[in-house]
């Protein structure tokens, strides 16, 4: 039995052969029956190979990693292997241009060549860039091709199909009305400006202004190259194309092995011997190399020449996990498996019972995109959904905020808190001011600050005496509960000394506490809520409205201790926002009577103390603004959509539902903080920047010296 592997070329025909003349002479005749023989079937191009592979009239075949996804996805097949490279599996997009011809803010309207349609380097990766730039406007009532087709003057891109010939107006490939005869466009080496090498090879032709390939195929690029080409960076500067690594639109996966599900473990045997016999460390690599092309007069012949090894992948795993998470998202935010309805619907992340009745009232009050509710368990659940496609936007506040950054989710929009917190731009001669056209800056924003509040009564209570004391945290991670309070209890913080591992030292820090979402002593006041599903036990410390003491009211609440007057706090760590209001609804919500503002005071650094009304002179420091966070790719769905919608509540005569209320469902802060006047626009900005300096870098001396622990799987 001989093992099938499909080509795409006729030079890819005859490298093919040589390996099976190559595995004829080193191996014995008693192994003819095992596959260690091999047979090469010519295709037309890649979806060609893919369904040869599919209905058994071949067996495997490398593939660029977007083809990949199309083939599990929508063929059926599975991926047996990953082709590894010196930087590991990860292919860096980069744009080249001839030097001192354009920067990556002038790509409209220019002729571009990609090495293929829906491939890593050529597609996937610039166009979510394009679109979180917000340079690429894509109305998902129209194709993603008639978008990019609107965007470039005319291109080349290898596979893009039939549906917008501006796509192919700039190939080269053979023209023929019969299949196998026409070249034009295809994905196969027969069309000139096919693959990275053809889409460089469109450049230096002087038929594009930039070419999108990966940098592969800069690393034979010749001194000439090196000195007419360059590379055009995010930033709109431009670098030599040697600098790949820190100039490029972003990463992605490279080539993979597929094959059918049935035929993995004769694949995997099949790539183990003939990378054992012909790899770069091959026992026979003197009669054939595998990973060399030029013998064969072309490049990249049946596998990358840039390959170090093959890397075989466990039988049923999954296509997120081959492919990465970050990837698999933005395939599906391109379109990859078609029009469905996850694109055309908004689906807005829960994290309590709560918050899904306001998300579903939020759903029948708009007219706009259709909203989804979708329900998690924390924020950094929803962290998790959103990179992994199964929801697409929430609101997280600052500490969440970073996390996501890292995570690749970016900013959509920034809650505005106060009247003057906002930059305005006027519009029209009426100066009538639109939500559409607020611009949002650093300076501009109108900070919510961090206060440690304690009862007036407790007079030995302040901010030195707090070791050992029982202390109510919003939750963890928040910025007031856990970020800025980690400043005055984890000293070893400025010389970075094992001991600043913030978890344990507020373990340790406080006698005990609520702190929703921890464990051990921080969760001895927490309550839960006895009348959800599961009772007390089921919520008692959630990271969620789920959990009574949770949020800005349930510290204050943790404050006070529950109706029956028991599992209380000394001090309480939350936002000012709202507190006046929250302190009066202890009384008229019947958690707790007989409260008013005056009888609690904050606790400030120097050990004073002061009224609830002093946060500005009084506090532990300023917290940047909630932000809404998503995927790169759907930030103009997402903006649409909350402007819209926005709007839409507004307008609405005699609407009961308001977007930036909570109370009537019982919490406070639900989907959106209850202090927000406006949401602003923000996806200019990056999350560095809507943090600030100097939170960004508490949060990152923080998170580097405290184990990841829950958040091990998002990092």
């Amino acid at each position: 039995k001989k093992f099938r592997w499909c080509t795409l070329s006729d030079l890819e025909q005859r490298k093919c052969a040589e390996l099976s003349k190559a595995l004829t002479a080193v191996l014995p005749l008693a192994t003819t029956n095992s596959f260690a023989r091999i047979s090469c079937i010519r295709a037309h191009n890649t979806y060609d190979c893919i369904d040869k592979i599919r209905v058994n009239k071949a067996d495997a075949v490398s593939l660029d990693a977007g083809d990949v996804y199309s083939a599990v996805k929508l063929y059926g097949l599975t991926v047996v292997a990953k082709e590894i490279y010196e930087k590991g599996n990860c292919v860096f997009a980069v744009a080249v241009a001839r030097q001192g011809t354009l920067n990556i803010h002038q790509l409209r309207g220019v002729r571009s060549c990609h090495n293929g349609a829906r491939w890593t380097s050529g597609w996937n990766v610039p166009l979510g860039f394009l679109m979180a730039k917000n340079d690429l406007s894509w109305d998902e009532t129209q194709s993603l091709s008639q978008a990019i087709s609107e965007y470039f003057n005319a291109s080349c891109i290898p596979g893009v199909g039939i549906a917008a010939p501006r796509l192919c107006a700039l190939c080269q490939g053979q023209k023929s009305y019969v299949r196998d005869k026409n070249h034009f466009c295809e994905t196969s080496t027969s069309e000139p400006f096919y693959g990275s090498e053809g889409a460089f090879r469109c450049l230096k032709n002087g038929v594009a202004d930039v070419a999108f390939l990966d940098h592969l195929a800069l690393l034979t690029a010749t001194e000439t190259e090196q000195e007419e080409y360059e590379l055009l960076c995010p930033d709109g500067t431009t670098a030599e194309l040697s600098e790949y690594s820190t100039c490029n639109l972003g990463r992605g996966p490279g080539h993979a092995i597929i094959a059918r599900h049935n035929f993995q473990k004769i694949t995997s045997k099949f790539i183990t011997m003939i990378q054992n016999l012909f790899g770069r460390k091959g026992k026979e690599r003197a009669r054939f190399e595998l990973f060399a092309s030029a013998p064969y007069g072309g490049k990249n012949l049946l596998f990358q020449d840039a390959t170090q090894h093959l890397q075989l992948l466990e039988e049923q795993l999954e296509i997120p996990y081959v492919l990465g998470l970050d990837y698999v998202a933005l395939l599906k935010g391109l379109g990859h498996e078609g029009s469905s309805l996850d694109n055309s619907v908004v689906r807005w992340c829960c994290i309590s019972a709560a918050e899904l009745r306001k998300c579903e009232h939020w759903a029948l009050s708009i007219r706009s995109y259709p909203l989804v509710c979708v329900q998690a368990t924390s924020m950094t659940h929803c962290i998790e959904m959103i990179k992994s496609s199964e929801a697409d936007a929430v609101t997280l506040d600052a500490t969440h905020v970073y996390i996501a950054g890292k995570c690749g989710l970016v900013p959509v929009a920034a809650e505005c808190y106060g009247e003057f917190s906002c930059d305005l731009r006027k519009k029209g001669k009426n100066q009538e001011s639109t939500i559409k056209n607020m611009v949002i800056m650093p300076w501009s924003l109108s900070p919510v600050y961090a206060v440690a509040l304690a009862k007036k009564s407790a007079k030995q209570i302040n901010i030195h005496s707090l070791g050992g004391r029982r202390s109510c945290h919003s939750h963890l991670y928040s910025p007031a509960g856990w970020l800025l309070l980690s400043r005055y209890t984890v000293g070893a913080l400025e010389n970075d000394t094992e001991n600043c591992d913030v978890d344990s030292t507020f373990q340790s820090y406080f006698w005990k506490g609520c702190m929703p979402g921890a464990d051990g002593n921080l969760c001895k006041v927490c309550v839960g809520d006895s009348q959800l599903e599961g009772g007390r036990a089921a919520s008692r410390c959630a990271a969620n409205h789920n959990e009574l003491y949770y949020g800005n009211v349930g510290a204050l609440r943790c404050l006070v201790g529950n109706p029956s007057g028991r599992s209380y706090g000394d001090v309480a760590f939350l936002e000012h926002s709202n507190l006046l209001r929250n302190i009066r609804n202890l009384d008229s919500s019947g958690w707790a009577k007989g409260y008013s503002p005056s009888d609690f005071e904050l606790l400030c650094l120097d050990g004073s103390r002061a009224a609830v009304t002093e946060w500005s002179g009084c506090n532990l420091g300023p917290i940047p603004p909630s932000t809404v966070m998503t995927r790169p790719v759907s930030i103009t769905k997402i903006y649409d959509f909350l402007m819209k919608s926005q709007e839409s509540v507004r307008t609405k005569l005699g609407s009961e539902f308001h977007l930036f209320q909570s109370q009537k469902y019982g919490e406070s802060d639900l989907l959106f903080k209850d202090a927000t006047r406006y949401l602003v626009h923000a996806s200019h900005m990056s999350y560095k920047e809507i943090l600030g300096e100097s939170f960004f870098q508490l949060a990152e001396s923080v998170f580097n010296c405290t184990p990841a622990g829950k958040l091990s799987s998002l990092f």
